[in-house]
């Protein structure tokens, strides 16, 4: 880590793998429904309970939307090889995440026979901004359902990257499904419903929930949202009410090279990242503001005074403010050869109780959207190896996936360009 006192006079740093020991990684569980008494607040956030989030578009819901205060993420693999069950599975996930967006009213039956739906919601049922977006993974085109040949061109399972230890328990899938919502007992009620109506082909694989801080009134260039380490997450991120920008970086068009049938998708990337919260608490704060580039309480940039300022690295070239390996220089350099790389950021924090050696176990469910993973996420990727960062954190899940295009009309349905 560069700064400006001698090495005598820094605070000597544990190294992460000597402060990993060897203790197997583990968790314990822990409910989106308990964490609402971390995010709870006086000054309402987000559009307001009740809310709808349209289902039909040429893009999926979910992506280019206001960040919700709760996401989940939840991972399946197909048990019958079959395309018949496949598309079945599909049109079944289509019309139920379209009934919850809509708040469709379930359907009654006698009472000698099971509920239609979970009743955890009460019987008038809420939205409350729930967003279901559908994505498939590299192993979607496999042999199984003979969809080799349309494969979207930059779609395969998640590699090790620098810094990883990926858990194959939670990693990958053939599918994924990506909730967000303003109250937790919605996303878990949706997340139900979604697998009771599909539970003849599909078996979870994996699954994380967490909250973030959604910003009252969203401002490109700031954010409260903060991860947990403390700082703000999300300042950058891109604008998406500016569709020129939208469709430039993130949703896949007509002549970027793909299949006909991914027009209107994205690529995903998702990282279930470990950080090692402890360790960074007994951190100084100069170094903590080093590594990642901002001051921890503003979130401005080191030397400047304002979040949204630009960091103004082209007047700092030796990085006497901002360091040269400082996160958010790394991850986003600000020159135009780099403005093709920029992601659109739609994660959550999560705490899942402690590990076997007594740690917490806590970090951040990072998912970002772009039209190439090649110039979007793995490129930004590369520039962030061996960062100082990397002594706080470790990837242990996730995958890449390909969110399937909206639908358009009332009989259409999710993947069925895919399959046709």
């Amino acid at each position: 880590m560069s700064g400006d006192r001698p090495p005598e006079e820094r605070p000597a740093r544990l190294g992460r793998r000597a402060f990993l020991g060897s203790a197997a990684l583990g968790s314990a569980a822990l409910g989106a429904a308990a964490l609402a008494a971390c995010t709870s607040d006086e000054e309402p956030r987000g559009p307001g309970p009740g809310h709808q989030v349209p289902f039909l578009g040429s893009h999926q819901p979910g992506i280019d939307i206001p960040v919700a205060r709760f996401g989940l993420l939840a991972a399946f693999n197909l048990v019958h090889e079959d395309r018949t069950r496949l598309a079945k599975s599909l049109r079944d996930l289509t019309d139920e995440a379209r009934g919850l967006m809509e708040a469709r009213p379930p359907e009654r039956r006698d009472t000698a026979y099971p509920p239609t739906e979970t009743g955890i919601l009460g019987p008038d049922g809420r939205t409350d901004g729930l967003a279901v977006t559908v994505s498939v993974g590299a192993s979607l085109f496999d042999d199984r359902f003979g969809l080799g040949d349309r494969q979207p061109r930059e779609l395969v399972r998640m590699p090790f990257l620098s810094n990883d230890r990926l858990d194959p328990a939670q990693t990958h899938g053939d599918l994924l499904l990506a909730l967000s919502a303003d109250q937790p007992d919605v996303l878990l009620h949706a997340l139900r419903q979604l697998m009771r109506r599909t539970r003849d082909n599909l078996v979870l694989h994996w699954m994380l929930d967490g909250y973030n801080r959604p910003d009252a009134k969203p401002v490109p260039g700031r954010t409260d949202n903060r991860n947990l380490l403390g700082f703000k997450d999300g300042t950058a991120n891109l604008d998406i009410t500016d569709k020129a920008l939208m469709d430039e970086l993130i949703f896949v068009g007509a002549d970027d090279g793909e299949p006909a049938w991914a027009v209107g998708g994205s690529y995903q990337a998702v990282r279930i990242i470990r950080m090692f919260v402890e360790f960074w608490d007994r951190t100084p704060l100069n170094e903590q503001q080093k590594i990642i580039g901002r001051d921890k309480a503003s979130g401005a940039p080191l030397g400047q005074d304002r979040e949204s300022d630009d960091p103004g690295y082209a007047e700092d070239p030796a990085g006497r403010h901002v360091p040269l390996d400082a996160h958010i220089r790394m991850a986003n350099p600000r020159t135009s050869e780099t403005a093709g790389s920029r992601i659109l950021r739609r994660g959550f924090n999560f705490s899942r109780g402690f590990d076997n050696a007594g740690r917490l176990d806590q970090g951040l469910a990072f998912v970002s959207y772009q039209k190439s993973l090649t110039r979007g996420f793995l490129a930004v990727q590369a520039r962030l190896k061996g960062e100082p960062l990397e002594e706080y954190i470790l990837p242990v899940g996730g995958g890449f996936f390909f969110a399937l295009p909206g639908v358009t009309s009332e009989d259409a349905w999710l993947g069925q360009q895919l399959l046709a």
